[in-house]
Parts: structure tokens; C-alpha cells; sequence
């Protein structure tokens, strides 16, 4: 499902809003597959967008479903079944070794619960994945956040938001800490909480579009 962002709407600082404003509409697809987001928020772990980019890219062509389309092949993530299956060596010679044991419960996870989990409230299920070993806060809400486009649930005083928050051209200046950046955001953006975070981390994916750097 498309959910489209108009900033025209948004409440709250006027200073960050009529940035946001100023930065148009954006859309985002939902990801309408729990594993696939859980998987790909782990690669994400502690890399940068771009490395864990390249790392996801190169693990589904090694291992998952090609997929023909009108623009080319693509590859779809590895199952669950697919990646149980792999041995220590194929998850190094694809520079994955350290993403094998949370991959791996990941995926045993989704196949013991994946039925139930689909059809949890998705603030609850931010809870419940984080049950699995390696998963954490930062994980969790990713994957909640890439499956639902509810970026209330994004951990939205991550690096990535605190990073474009700053560069966005208001003048102000936000704290450094993630506690004390998470309490000023969602105190200033109010009911617009996932618009703002999701908009905030448009506007950083449009900068490295076009000015070749790459996103937190």
C-alpha cells in the first residue's frame, strides 16, 4: 500500500513545519512482508544505510527468489526456511557473518510466530519482536515502522532523524542526546509525530539522491 505524506496539513513549530512544507509531498510503499522487514532492519543494525544496502542486495541475488520485471530481475529476501539453512561460510563470503545469529533467530522466530504476530496491534508488536534474541528497541520499531509507515513507532531520536533534523534549514539548534532530541520532537510535533519523522527522514534519502552522499 502507498501512503502518501502531504506536509500541507502538518501542525505544530512553525519554523519545522514550513521547512517540511517547503519539501513537498512525499510517498512511501508499505513493506507488506513481516519478514522481510524484521530481516531488513537487521541488516540495518549499527551499518550505514548505504553499506547495509549493498549487503541486502548481495545476500537476496546469492540466495533468494529471482523475480522478473518490467524493468529487470530483482531478488526477493531469502525465506526463513533459506536462511536456517545456510552455513557459516556463506553468510561470511557475503561479508553477513555478523548478522548470522540474529538472522537466523529471526528467522525461527517468524516461523514459530509469524501467523500470530501479523495479526497483533502494531505498537504491541513492536513488543513482541523484541522477545527475539538480538532484537532490540532500534529493530523493532524499524521493522513496525517499514511495515506500517507509523513512524511514531520509528525509534525517531535515532542518528538518522537527529542528523536531518539538524540540517534541516530552521535556525535551530537540537540537542545531542537521544533522550533529550526524542522528548523535544515529540513534544513539538504533537499529533504529527510519524508525519514529521518520516518527512524529516525523506527530506535525508533526497539529499543523497542528489548530492551523491549517502543517508545516515
Amino acid at each position: 500500500m502507498l501512503d502518501v505524506v502531504d506536509p500541507d496539513g502538518l501542525t505544530g513549530t512553525d519554523d519545522v513545519v514550513d521547512v517540511l512544507r517547503a519539501a513537498g509531498t512525499v510517498g512511501r510503499w508499505r513493506n507488506p512482508d513481516l519478514w522481510d522487514a524484521l530481516a531488513t532492519s537487521i541488516v540495518r543494525q549499527v551499518i550505514r544505510a548505504g553499506q547495509a544496502r549493498k549487503l541486502y542486495r548481495a545476500f537476496c541475488e546469492a540466495h533468494g527468489e529471482e523475480v522478473l520485471t518490467p524493468h529487470g530481475p530483482a531478488w526477493l529476501f531469502p525465506t526463513p526456511e533459506a536462511v536456517l539453512g545456510l552455513s557459516d561460510d556463506e553468510f561470511t563470503a557475503l561479508g553477513m557473518a555478523f548478522k548470522r545469529r540474529p538472522l537466523k533467530a529471526a528467522a525461527e522466530a517468524v516461523l514459530d510466530f509469524g501467523a500470530k504476530w501479523a495479526e497483533l496491534d502494531p505498537a504491541v508488536l513492536r513488543d513482541e519482536v523484541q522477545s527475539v534474541p538480538h532484537i532490540g528497541p532500534w529493530t523493532a520499531g524499524a521493522t513496525v515502522a517499514d511495515l506500517t509507515n507509523d513512524y511514531s513507532l520509528y525509534p525517531y531520536a535515532d542518528l538518522a532523524v537527529r542528523t536531518w533534523a539538524d540540517r534541516l534549514p530552521t535556525g535551530r539548534t537540537w540537542p545531542e542526546t537521544e533522550p533529550e532530541f526524542a522528548r523535544l520532537w515529540a513534544r513539538l510535533a504533537g499529533k504529527d509525530l510519524s508525519a514529521w519523522t518520516l518527512l524529516t527522514l525523506a527530506s535525508g534519502v533526497r539529499h543523497a539522491n542528489t548530492s551523491g552522499t549517502v543517508a545516515i
